[in-house]
Formats: structure tokens, C-alpha cells, sequence
């Protein structure tokens, strides 16, 4: 069964010819964005002896102490060359047949000895010689004999049983794992169409990549102005960014300008007026203090002497006369006006949208580029699908699925025949280890009941029955194993012979190889073809394709393409010409011309950065203006000096003076609330206003040198770069475009090389074949069969003798060996030659009684 199954399954292999073509090879890349839909088979890739797998390799051991040369690789081929011809020579066939032949040849010896053997010790016995007669001579050492012999027979016996356990537990597993011998078919046939229905759809899997590799060009060609336009503009924006940057600032900082001069010029034409108003409003309420100080009363003491206080402090209420001399700013607001007539601003924001017009730009000018590239990928997905038909791994398959076919109905018409063969091996299996076991339950029984029923001062000829009866027993097993052993051991021999040599000339070789390379020698299986499978697959027999290399590759999960190397019959990599395909692009890809120019700001927003350096801003007496706006619009404060009026006035009894004083001290309170507060708040103004030009007339001639110079090294960049730019990106943009395609078509080839059809359900069907059905599941138990059946057969030889020997100590005799009392010293003893016992037969005596029971 397994080797009529391997067998379709390596023709499946090879059934097909194909016209050959030049080998190419392309390495594999490291990394893929696709990747094929993982395959799920059922069949295992190992298989698992369990804990019996302890017993197979004594079988092993035992194997390689019997044949412990190695395999004959150059044997076997000469072996199958001059079996094609020649005559074989069966010297080298013999050496190393030796250690198995040797052995078969003791088996057959032994074979053709026991039934002599047997013949002649029952007549013999029949003659009452050889232990025949039921009479046994009494000797001193015969209890320790007996032990001796008891105690030997119990351990070949258990020897013998381990061996029958190894019996029953091959029988057994040669039944259960043919039981399971249709499941493990039913699965690997299941893999192989698996293989069958998954191949087409995984080519229809690489084709349809395609289209996502397509539709992720198509992508990039209608976003052109994001990906190429964004390109250029991310190359342009650095060295053009920043100074249009500065320039707004600029242009936000001239603003800011316009607006402080402009609140300071209006604040201080303010100040001006409110300081003059102040100055009159102080000076009336002076006379006013100094009509009410002309009081009478202010020449009485102690009236006097407050109204002196309060004349003394009227010097204090003036105003500051220098806020009326700040100089306006008209000229520097007429020059910043004049600034401002350009827009800075909007020259600003249009070369910003010059930029952000690249992208937009460059969409316009490469449609007639985009559509043929389109155009070209398009047919690029037509040549894929027409070279992917044409693939052969799908011949090959249709050849292998009519081996397939064949194969498994081979095995459905004949599966229930192979069980029913099985049935009667286990059943002749079954009678081979129960008649084992009968006899060694025969010597169990004779040693059970002989030691139980044995009585040390019985005689020989009053033994009891259960002793007599175990005696019988081990004869019985003495007469079973004559009349059996001989025909256990042709079976032992036979199946040895058989099993021995498909583990060694088979199993072993399988597992390590070897007996591919046997296989693989040049002109073995074909002397016109230096290799069989090249030859029988191209017609071409010197490209090197071995089975060990194809088999190696299936269990690697490699594919079908790549295994068989049909590069030589259809070679993807120049139907799928990387180059060819992406030079086509490339062409497209060279009509991409992108121009425009881009000139910053221009000539009248230069002049308008200088004119502003120049306004005159910087040249500003700023210091003038803060120290003013920190000084106090009067003399003194004069809500300090209301209250302290009011306090003054408050002890001066009642009257006109009292009366005036307090309201030139409410005037006062007015005065400040009216004129200082206000002039308080255009100074602060002023200060603001000082400051924010301070800061930007801070260095502004550097400010505007510096942006000028960097607006012309910007402009410089985009003269003397922009075409560089644009080719660069340009290119950029193409090698992403070629890219997708480089990518997918090497991994197209990657993975019809490596991955489609992966022919590893062969594989493992093959080793199913040979190493599971054959070998695990036939040869393993059967050569365990053997090893324990011969065993046990071997040790029944030495088990019969002793168990005769012990026999003679538990049957009941007809006759014993009698003392005569004369002769009980030692001495006489020794000169009658019988150590002091008389044969009963000199004496004509036919029971006679042991006088001695001492000497039993």
C-alpha cells in the first residue's frame, strides 16, 4: 500500500515534459507589503511513536548490533545499474547482508535442530532414557538443585513473557494504526487538493495586487500636486518661508509704527492743551487762596500764624511747564504715511501665494504626462495576467490531479482489502502470542503449584498431587515448546528477514536521505540522462534537479515553480522583465516638465523696506519724552494738598475764612479730578507709544539690511536652484511611481518561485507513504513483533531443559533409592560408588522404603 502510494505521488512529480528555456535567477527580497493567504493543512509534518517508541528503538539498537555497517550507497547502485543489464554481483550484496544472514541461517539451524531434537528426546523419554524413568537418584546438592532450577526457569520465563508483551503490543499497534491508516489517507489526499483548489486562487490573488499597486499609483498620479508639487514646495519653503516671514513682520511692525506715532502725535498735541489748561486753572484758584488770606482774622494769633502756612505753599501750585514744550512727530508720521502708500503686505501675501500655487501649477501641466502613464500601467496589468496564464505549475497540477485521482480510488477499492489482510495478521499474531503464552502459563502453573505443593520430607514416591501436578505442568510446556518452537521460529525468521531489510535498505535511508542520493546518481535510472528528473521534465538532463533537492524544498514549504526550477521550461523572471516594464514608465515619466518663476517682492517693496529704515524713527529723542511721562503734571500733588488745606482750615473758627479755604480746597480736588488725571492718562499714552517705537526703531537699519540680504539669497536660491528642484523632485516622484511596480513585480516572482503551489502536502504524502504507513505503521511494529516472538522462542530452548530438570522434582516416582542399613558409614557409602544407596533393581525390589529419611 505505502509504496504503490509514494510511488503515484513521485510520478505525480514527474509525470510532465516541458520545452526547456534559460535558467535566471533573482534574489529574494528581504521584506514585502503582500503577502499570499496562509494555506491550512491538516496533515502533520511528524509523526509520534508515544511511549512505545521506547521499544522500537531497542529493535534499533538490537538492528545495528546486528548491522552495524553503513548503507551501501555504491552497493545499491551498481545493484541497479547491472539489474538494468549486466549480471549483479552478490559478493558485495552478501557482506553486507551478513550480520541478517547470519542470523536467519542460526534461525534456520535452529529450525531444523528442535524438531530432531524434539523427535529424539520423546523416544528416547518414551524408553525411559533421558530422564524417562520415573526414578530418581537421591543426592546430597538436590534441594539446592532444585532451587537453582526453579529460580532460573522463573527468570527465562519472565524473559520470555517480556518478550510475548512486545508481541501483543505490535499486534496491537499494527491493528490500531491501520485503523487509523484511512484517516491519515483521508487527510492527505485532502492537503494535496487542497494544493489543487488553492493554487488558481492564489494566482488570482497576485493579480489582484496588482490592482491595489495600481490603484496606489493612480493615487499618487491624480494627487501630482500634493506629492510632486508638495515636493517643490517643501524643498522651496525653507530658504523662502523665513524672509517672507521677516517681511511680514516688517510690514506688521511698519503698521504698528504708523499707529504709535500717530497716538503720540495726537496725545501730545493733546498734552499740550491740557497743560496749558491746567496752568490756568492753577493760577485761579492761587488769587482765589490769596483774597481768602487777606482775611482779617489771618492777623490774629493763632489764625496768623496758619494763614502764613498756607501763603508759604501756594509757591507749589503750578503746573510743569515742559509738558507744553514736547516736540510733535509730524515729519516722522509723514515719512511712515509715505512708507505705507506701498503695501508691503499684499506684496507679502502675493509671493506666499506664488508658492501655494506650486502644487496647483504643477497639476496643470502634467495632465497629457499623468493620462499616458495610465495609459501604460494599464497594459502593464494586461502582460501580468497574460504571462501568469501561462504559467505551467497549473499543467503540471492538471497532470498531478489525474495521478491524484487515480491514487486515491487505488486506494479506496483496496483499503478495506488491505484492513481485512490486517484482520488476519492480527489474528495469526493473536494465535502466535496466546500459544507463547499457554506454554509459559504451563511452566508459571508447574513452578506455582511444584514450589507450593512441594513437601521436603516426602519421598519421591509419596510426593503429593499438587507437586506431581505442577511436574506434569512444566512437561507439558516441555512438550508444547518441542512441538511449537520450531514453527514460531519460521515466523520469526521470515518476518526478520523481511523487516530487518526495509528498515535498513528503506526506513533508515529515507529518513537521512541517502537513499535520495542514491537516486540522484548521475545516469542511474536513465544511463542518457546525467539527471533523471531534469531529463525527465526538460528534456535536458544536464541541468541539475535531484530528488534529494526537491523533496528537501517540498518539506520546506517551497513552490512548485522554484522547486522543480521550471525557470528552465518558462522563465517568469524575463516574461516579467523588471526593466522592461519600468523603462516604459520611465519614458512617460521623462515628458513630466514642470516650469514657473517666482520672483520676491519685487523692486517697490525693496524701496519700501528702505524708506522705512529711513523714516527717521531711530533718530528720535526718546529719553525726552519718558523722563517727561514720569514726572507729575503739577507741582505738587494736589489732592495731597486739598486734604491737608481741609485740615488747616477745619480748627479755624467758623466764618469767611474757614468758608473760602474749603472750597479753594474742593476747587483744588476738581483741578485734579478735571486737568491732572487726564494729562496723566496722555502721558501714559505718550509712554506707550515711546515704547513700541523704541523697540522697533531698535537696530532697524541692521533689521532691513539683514532681511534684504536674505531676500536676495532667497531669490538667488530660486534663480539657480529651482530648475535642479524641480528635476530632482521630479525623479523623486518617478522612482516612487516605478517603485510600486519594481516592488510588485519582484514580488510577483518571488512568490510564484517560492510560494505558489507549495508542494509540501507532497512532502508530507510521501512521507506519509514511506516513513508513517510503511515504516511507522508497518515495518516498526513488525520488526517489534519479531524481536519480542524471537526472543521468547529463543529462551524456551534453555526454559524446556531446565524446566525437565525440575520436573524430576515434583513428579511422584514409581521408584526411589533406598539406604542399607549395613552401609551407613560414610566410608562404605563411598565403596559401593552410589555414596551409600543400592539401585532397586540390584535387590530385585520394586517399592522399596527409603530407611533414611534423613539423607532425602
Amino acid at each position: 500500500m505505502a509504496l504503490v502510494f509514494g510511488s503515484l505521488l513521485l510520478l505525480g512529480l514527474c509525470g510532465n515534459t516541458f520545452s526547456g528555456g534559460q535558467p535566471s535567477s533573482t534574489d529574494a527580497p528581504k521584506a514585502w507589503n503582500y503577502e499570499l493567504p496562509a494555506t491550512n493543512y491538516e496533515t502533520q509534518d511528524s509523526h509520534k511513536a508515544g511511549p512505545i517508541g521506547i521499544l522500537f528503538e531497542l529493535v534499533h539498537i538490537f538492528l545495528y548490533v546486528v548491522q552495524p555497517r553503513d548503507f551501501p550507497e555504491d552497493t545499491l547502485r551498481k545493484v541497479i545499474q547491472k539489474a538494468l543489464g549486466s549480471k549483479i554481483n552478490y559478493d558485495e550484496i552478501a557482506y553486507y547482508e551478513a550480520g541478517i544472514i547470519l542470523c536467519s541461517l542460526l534461525g534456520l539451524l535452529f529450525i531444523i535442530l528442535m524438531p530432531l531434537v524434539g523427535y529424539f528426546f520423546c523416544m528416547c523419554r518414551c524408553c525411559n532414557k533421558c530422564g524417562g524413568e520415573m526414578h530418581q537418584r537421591q543426592k546430597e546438592n538436590g534441594p539446592f538443585l532444585r532451587k537453582c532450577f526453579a529460580i532460573s526457569l522463573l527468570v527465562i520465563c519472565i524473559i520470555i513473557s517480556t518478550g510475548i508483551f512486545y508481541g501483543f503490543v505490535a499486534n496491537h499497534q499494527v491493528r490500531t494504526r491501520i485503523k487509523r491508516s484511512r484517516k491519515l489517507a483521508d487527510s492527505n489526499f485532502k492537503d494535496l487538493r487542497t494544493l489543487l483548489n488553492e493554487t488558481p486562487e492564489q494566482i488570482k490573488y497576485i493579480l489582484a495586487q496588482y490592482n491595489t499597486t495600481k490603484d496606489k499609483a493612480f493615487l499618487d498620479l491624480n494627487s501630482i500636486n500634493s506629492v510632486l508639487g508638495g515636493g517643490i514646495l517643501d524643498r522651496l519653503r525653507p530658504n523662502i518661508i523665513p524672509v517672507l516671514d521677516e517681511i511680514k513682520s516688517m510690514a506688521t511692525a511698519i503698521k504698528e509704527t504708523k499707529e504709535a506715532l500717530e497716538n503720540m502725535n495726537s496725545t501730545l498735541k493733546s498734552l499740550h492743551q491740557q497743560s496749558t489748561q491746567l496752568s490756568s486753572s492753577l493760577t485761579s484758584v492761587k488769587t482765589s487762596l490769596r483774597g481768602s488770606l487777606n482775611d482779617p482774622l489771618c492777623s490774629v494769633r493763632p489764625t496768623s500764624e496758619t494763614c502764613n502756612s498756607i501763603r508759604l505753599s501756594l509757591n507749589q501750585l503750578n503746573s510743569n511747564p515742559e509738558l507744553r514744550q514736547l516736540p510733535l512727530v509730524d515729519a516722522e508720521l509723514n515719512n511712515v504715511n509715505n512708507v505705507l502708500r506701498t503695501d508691503l503686505d499684499g506684496l507679502v501675501q502675493k509671493d506666499y501665494q506664488s508658492l501655494n500655487d506650486i502644487p496647483d501649477r504643477v497639476q496643470s501641466q502634467t495632465t497629457s504626462v499623468v493620462a499616458g502613464i495610465k495609459r501604460v500601467l494599464n497594459s502593464i496589468g494586461s502582460d501580468i495576467n497574460n504571462v501568469t496564464q501561462r504559467l505551467p505549475i497549473q499543467d503540471i497540477l492538471s497532470e498531478f490531479s489525474g495521478y491524484l485521482n487515480n491514487t486515491e480510488s487505488y486506494m479506496q477499492r483496496h483499503l478495506p482489502t488491505w484492513e481485512e489482510y490486517d484482520s488476519y495478521w492480527w489474528l495469526g499474531g493473536l494465535v502466535i502470542c496466546s500459544l507463547l503464552t499457554l506454554i509459559v502459563i504451563f511452566y508459571y502453573l508447574g513452578l506455582l503449584c511444584g514450589v507450593c505443593g512441594y513437601d521436603r520430607h516426602a519421598t519421591p514416591t509419596t510426593r503429593g498431587c499438587v507437586s506431581n501436578t505442577g511436574g506434569v505442568f512444566l512437561m507439558v510446556g516441555v512438550g508444547l515448546s518441542f512441538l511449537f518452537c520450531w514453527i514460531l521460529m519460521i515466523i520469526v525468521v521470515l518476518t526478520f528477514f523481511v523487516g530487518a531489510n526495509v528498515e535498513k535498505m528503506i526506513c533508515e535511508p529515507y529518513v537521512s536521505k541517502e537513499l535520495f542520493r542514491v537516486l540522484d546518481t548521475p545516469r542511474l535510472l536513465n544511463e542518457d540522462w546525467e539527471y533523471y528528473l531534469s531529463g525527465k521534465l526538460f528534456n535536458k538532463s544536464k541541468i541539475k534537479l535531484t530528488f534529494e533537492q526537491v523533496y528537501s524544498d517540498c518539506k520546506n514549504n517551497r513552490g512548485t515553480y522554484g522547486t522543480l526550477h521550471l525557470e528552465n521550461s518558462f522563465n517568469i523572471s524575463e516574461r516579467l522583465n523588471i526593466n522592461e516594464h519600468t523603462e516604459s514608465i520611465s519614458n512617460e515619466l521623462e515628458n513630466l516638465k514642470v516650469n514657473f518663476n517666482i520672483f520676491l517682492l519685487g523692486a517697490a517693496g525693496r524701496k519700501n523696506l528702505q524708506d522705512f529704515a529711513a523714516c527717521g524713527i531711530d533718530r528720535m529723542n526718546y529719553d525726552t519724552y519718558l523722563a517727561q511721562t514720569g514726572k507729575s503734571p503739577a507741582g505738587v500733588n494736589l489732592l495731597s494738598f486739598a486734604y491737608d488745606l481741609e485740615a488747616k482750615a477745619n480748627p479755624l473758627p467758623p466764618g469767611n475764612l474757614r468758608n473760602s479755604l474749603k472750597r479753594d480746597a474742593q476747587t483744588i480736588k476738581m483741578i485734579h479730578q478735571q486737568r491732572v488725571l487726564p494729562i496723566e492718562q496722555s502721558l501714559s499714552t505718550v509712554y506707550q507709544s515711546v515704547k513700541i517705537l523704541q523697540r522697533t526703531s531698535n537696530g532697524l537699519l541692521e533689521k532691513v539690511t539683514r532681511i534684504l540680504t536674505s531676500l536676495d539669497f532667497a531669490q538667488n536660491f530660486i534663480t539657480n536652484n529651482i530648475s535642479s528642484v524641480i528635476i530632482e523632485e521630479t525623479k523623486k516622484y518617478g522612482r516612487t511611481i516605478i517603485g510600486y511596480f519594481e516592488h510588485y513585480l519582484r514580488w510577483i516572482e518571488f512568490s510564484i518561485r517560492e510560494k505558489v503551489a507549495s508542494c509540501k502536502p507532497v512532502a508530507t504524502a510521501l512521507d506519509t507513504a514511506v516513513d508513517v504507513f510503511l515504516c511507522s505503521y508497518v515495518i516498526d511494529p513488525l520488526n517489534l513483533f519479531w524481536f519480542g516472538i524471537g526472543k521468547a522462542t529463543v529462551f524456551l530452548l534453555p526454559a524446556l531443559i531446565f524446566a525437565v530438570k525440575l520436573a524430576k522434582y515434583y513428579r511422584r516416582m514409581d521408584s526411589e533409592d533406598v539406604y542399607d542399613d549395613v552401609e551407613t558409614i560414610p566410608m562404605k557409602n563411598m565403596e559401593n560408588g552410589n555414596n551409600g544407596y543400592h539401585k532397586d533393581h540390584l535387590y530385585g525390589i520394586h517399592n522399596p522404603v527409603m530407611t533414611s529419611p534423613a539423607q532425602h
